[in-house]
């Protein structure tokens, strides 16, 4: 593991819907929460190949202690006042330990759908102002391009504590929406160098300008502890070759130096992958969350250990 080294303390979280042991049930999934508890991981994150608040929701009665994070809930399928009442009841259900991730996906997801993607910006933006005051309990009365409330509210409110919420983000302009309207950001394979130069720099000054705290970063990217790196590289290449395609995850490569997403990946002994995690914490990154992709029993309970050992060394809130 990487050295102890002065950098501030990074919360460690493993993305429980993507790193399941065998197939992806709810039951398998609802079993590697529990797991990353008992372990001594910080935080779990659960995405939408099922409902990722819903896994949460039942996750919240198997566990105590680690914080429940949506990586992500897709927005635009989702009114704000029909995502308030959800993740507010979750809240109540997991006793304030909900971070709720939310995102606008991509524009071949949402097209698919019938959305019309052409200002994700913009949706973002009204999107998080309609969505903070439902949650907080004020009455809404707002009128935007694509979004309309009139003293729209949730009694459900005054019942559980606001949730933190993290916008997804890559570019510049919705990095900068997450620190001026969010609780920070949600990075997927973004290295050091980038999480450095663009998303700390862009969401602190936005969070700074709208009078915020100083934002959630969290880097995001699969991780694979082996002897066997070439291997485990080329088997990284080939899992993630689709991404490296979209022009979004493009063109943060480009900003982190990287010609492939698998560069990105944490891959390597133990020894290499510490030293790949104290270099996002140098970097700013307040929260890693990894994707576990190793493809044997041992190397995954290898990987896990890394990462719970990493996480244990801080006694974080």
């Amino acid at each position: 593991m990487g050295s102890e080294s002065p950098h501030a303390p990074m919360r460690i979280g493993l993305m429980a819907s993507i790193s399941v042991p065998g197939e992806p049930t709810l039951e398998n999934i609802i079993a590697t929460i529990a797991r990353a508890e008992a372990a001594g991981f910080d935080t779990v994150w659960t995405s939408g190949r099922m409902d990722a608040l819903t896994q949460l929701a039942i996750a919240g009665a198997s566990t105590t202690r680690v914080e429940l994070g949506t990586a992500i809930v897709p927005t635009y399928p989702r009114h704000p006042q029909a995502l308030a009442q959800q993740a507010l009841t979750v809240q109540t259900g997991c006793s304030g330990r909900l971070v709720l991730g939310v995102g606008v996906s991509h524009d071949t997801s949402m097209s698919a759908l019938g959305f019309d993607w052409s200002t994700p910006v913009r949706h973002a933006r009204e999107y998080l102002t309609c969505l903070s005051g439902l949650l907080s309990g004020a009455e809404v009365a707002f009128s935007g391009a694509e979004y309309s409330l009139s003293k729209a509210s949730l009694p459900l409110a005054t019942l559980a504590a606001v949730p933190p919420v993290l916008l997804a983000a890559l570019g510049p302009q919705m990095l900068r929406v997450a620190g001026s309207l969010a609780d920070g950001t949600i990075l997927w394979l973004s290295g050091a160098r980038y999480v450095r130069t663009v998303a700390v720099p862009e969401t602190t000054a936005a969070a700074e300008g709208a009078g915020r705290p100083p934002p959630r970063v969290v880097a995001g990217a699969p991780v694979w502890v082996t002897d066997d790196r070439r291997s485990a590289y080329e088997h990284a290449e080939r899992a993630l070759t689709g991404i490296g395609s979209r022009p979004v995850y493009r063109a943060v490569l480009d900003l982190n130096g990287s010609s492939s997403p698998a560069q990105v990946a944490l891959v390597g002994d133990e020894s290499e992958v510490g030293r790949r995690l104290d270099e996002l914490a140098e970097a700013g990154a307040t929260d890693f969350a990894a994707q576990i992709l190793a493809s044997s029993p041992e190397e995954y309970d290898r990987t896990h250990a890394l990462l719970a050992g990493y996480a244990r060394r801080y006694d974080l809130p």
